[in-house]
């Protein structure tokens, strides 16, 4: 975006009115971006966005990126040895975290200070919790690392965890359950969406009282979030509440941005594991509003079933003229874990980015793989990958397998130019190169689990059959 050259005079004119926009009270009332502001042309300032040439992908510092990550935590502003941690990432070709703003975990501390009776002033912060915060995300900025971050991180709102948290009634010095028609104890699992906290929106309860310290949070997030460029928003993990809470915090987020000069892009996570559930429509059908996709639910499909509906979700945006970037920012599976396995894991991952999906991160442990050495390899290698391909120009191609089995390989090509085919387990398929554009087809094998290209072999120029040199996760890649 161009800005036009303004007269002093206009520029301070403009300047004087968006502070005092700014420096408005906060409450449960917005106010707009001047008009005047707008139509002189001020510019804004995009930082991640979606690329121009890729819709499907993000941009980044005017380059198209592939998100791959994997990290030990979530929250992961509260770890120790945050730092060697992402230069670990670093180092194995990761660029993508989660960080949820959560406080439950050993160790963390929470947004708010105590007052002198033990009850927490949701008008006092705690210092600590915001070093800490801020510190990640210039350490993210430092690195490349591109931050997805939830705001309000479901299960701290539920059972044990609420009975701890300073917006619980009981625990603060603010507000009252009779007022805030907040529970003082909330005993099931958040899909049952027992916990007012997420009715106070205008469009639901409208419990005032509430949503002024809930948006005071907000503010503090993005006092901090809007000096970087990096940052993605989601609103929520894994919930099942009404749509009017998300998209109250979506457009106020995107509002406060826009008053900052900035452009940032917002999405929500809902619950349901079946794509093809309404929840799911919220963000498929408003670009306007959720401005990316996330689908990490899917991660709970596995094998052929995970891959068609990755697709058809994909696939749904682009027919409704809506494709912009689907996100997995979780995607679960570890031996002994309780959902999924360390196979399904490795599967899922690869799937994704084979089917055109923007991103792609394991879950922390035990639920995912985190940053262990099997995340770590797959990481590497799909980097690697990535690399030697033309991989944004590629599309998911299953189609040009012959005598494919269900669940036996997955394919991202341009066509009779080059392939991609992965193997999660030993098998074969058939791939036609009469038509190749290369004088002389040749295939390299990658070895997922230890990042390693074994030497390139010639193949004929007719419909050869390929199977992985062993068992385990193999990628073929022909060109």
């Amino acid at each position: 975006m161009v800005a036009r050259k303004l007269s002093p005079e206009r520029s301070l004119s403009i300047l004087m009115l968006l502070i005092t926009v700014l420096s408005a009270p906060s409450g449960c009332r917005s106010v707009p971006l001047p008009a005047e502001a707008v139509s002189e042309g001020i510019e804004i300032s995009e930082g991640i966005e979606i690329s121009k040439n890729n819709i499907s992908y993000w941009s980044y510092k005017r380059e198209d990126i592939l998100l791959l990550g994997g990290t030990v935590q979530d929250n992961l502003f509260q770890i120790r040895d945050l730092e060697d941690h992402l230069d670990l990432l670093k180092s194995v070709g990761g660029n993508y975290v989660r960080n949820t703003m959560s406080s439950r975990d050993s160790g963390n501390v929470w947004a708010f200070e105590k007052s002198e009776n033990g009850l927490y002033d949701l008008n006092s912060w705690n210092d600590e919790y915001w070093r800490r915060f801020s510190e990640f995300l210039e350490q993210t900025a430092k690195r490349d690392i591109i931050v997805q971050i939830e705001i309000w991180a479901t299960f701290d709102y539920y059972r044990d965890n609420w009975d701890i948290n300073p917006f619980n009634p009981k625990n603060n010095i603010n507000y009252d359950a009779r007022r805030s028609k907040l529970p003082e104890t909330v005993e099931t699992h958040p899909i049952y969406t027992e916990n007012n906290f997420f009715r106070s929106v205008p469009a639901q309860m409208a419990i005032a009282q509430v949503l002024e310290f809930q948006q005071k949070f907000v503010d503090k997030i993005l006092s901090y979030t809007l000096n970087y460029d990096h940052v993605l928003y989601c609103i929520d993990n894994e919930t099942s509440v009404s749509s009017d809470w998300p998209v109250f915090w979506a457009r106020y987020i995107q509002k406060k941005a826009k008053l900052a000069g900035k452009k940032v892009h917002t999405t929500e996570m809902w619950d349901p594991w079946d794509l093809n559930h309404p929840f799911h429509a919220e963000t498929f059908d408003n670009p306007d509003i959720f401005t990316f996709v996330d689908i990490s639910q899917n991660n709970h499909q596995s094998a052929d079933a995970h891959w068609n509906n990755g697709l058809a979700a994909i696939e749904r945006l682009r027919q409704m003229g809506n494709l912009r970037p689907v996100n997995n920012v979780k995607i679960y599976g570890n031996d002994g874990g309780r959902h999924k396995t360390t196979r399904d894991a490795i599967e899922n991952f690869v799937k994704n980015v084979l089917m055109g999906c923007a991103s792609a991160r394991f879950h922390r442990p035990p639920t995912g793989q985190g940053l262990n050495h099997t995340a770590q390899a797959v990481i590497k290698s799909m980097r690697e990958l990535s690399d030697r391909m033309d991989f944004f120009n590629g599309m998911p191609r299953n189609d040009l397998l012959g005598s494919r089995e269900p669940g036996e390989a997955y394919c991202r090509a341009i066509h009779q130019v080059e392939y991609a085919v992965y193997f999660p387990e030993r098998g074969s398929v058939e791939i036609d190169l009469t038509l190749f554009t290369p004088d002389e087809p040749r295939i390299e094998w990658l070895n997922l689990l230890s990042s390693e290209w074994m030497p390139p072999e010639s193949l004929a120029r007719e419909v050869v059959t390929i199977e992985p040199p062993d068992r385990g996760h193999w990628i073929a890649m022909i060109r």
